[in-house]
């Protein structure tokens, strides 16, 4: 037989049971931290639900073009921002303004307060330019056509943000020669300024002038009109001298 039964069997104890150790009295409790938290005053935050309302912009800004320019100078070169802002009302009013600067919200400041300066009004009828314009700036010329409602802003780059921003709603454009955004801004701007508010500014209307009336005269007053009175011619006499010839 086996060692494993030949070995008495071994009686099974059973666990034991530990009891639980009784706790320590506890020490003496003490307020929690949140009902302190709540009974303190609470300070007005310095953002968020406490922030005033922004007051709404005068214009809305666009900007059409970043441009990183270097001057040489005697020490090296230094480098600048140049930035191309357009800024509108909708409503009629457009500007546009350039600024230079060593940062681009610096630039952009001085961009603003250019355009500000070169506001100009713009002619809407039912939300269309007047008349046709043909406007050349350098190498760069823009057309503009007004469109019917519904049509929308036909346009695209500096032209379509100037036209937005000008409150335009329904007009068709088309640029010719050079496409540098700067030109065809400048080219768009000189555009609208030549609009004016009548529909057909070659096409003026020219008044005939009118004889003056003459009152005609009664049968009285033709009766008064004298003629000139004729000459009457006195007969030459005879000279002495002459002698009658039979």
């Amino acid at each position: 037989m086996t060692e494993e039964n030949t070995a008495p069997a071994e009686e099974k104890k059973a666990p034991e049971v530990v009891a639980p150790a009784e706790k320590s009295a506890a020490p003496e409790s003490k307020p929690d931290q949140r009902d302190q938290r709540d009974n303190r005053e609470r300070r007005p935050r310095r953002g968020g639900r406490d922030r005033k309302p922004r007051e709404p912009k005068e214009f809305e800004e666009a900007i059409l073009q970043i441009d990183r320019v270097t001057r040489v100078v005697k020490g090296g070169r230094r480098m600048r921002f140049r930035l191309t802002v357009v800024i509108g009302d909708k409503k009629g009013r457009v500007g546009f303004g350039i600024g230079k600067s060593a940062e681009v919200l610096g630039g952009i400041q001085k961009a603003v307060a250019v355009a500000k300066k070169n506001l100009i009004n713009v002619p809407i009828v039912e939300g269309t330019i007047p008349h046709p314009v043909n406007s050349v700036f350098k190498s760069s010329r823009v057309l503009l056509l007004p469109a019917t409602e519904g049509k929308g802003v036909i346009a695209g780059g500096a032209v379509r943000k100037i036209l937005e921003l000008a409150g335009v709603k329904d007009v068709l454009s088309k640029a010719h020669g050079s496409r540098n955004r700067l030109n065809i801004a400048n080219a768009t701007m000189q555009a609208l300024l030549s609009l004016s508010k009548e529909p057909n500014p070659g096409k003026k209307s020219v008044k005939k002038e009118e004889a003056p009336v003459v009152p005609e005269k009664t049968v009285e007053e033709k009766a008064e009109v004298k003629k000139p009175a004729e000459k009457k011619i006195a007969p030459v006499a005879p000279k002495k001298d002459e002698t009658v010839k039979n």
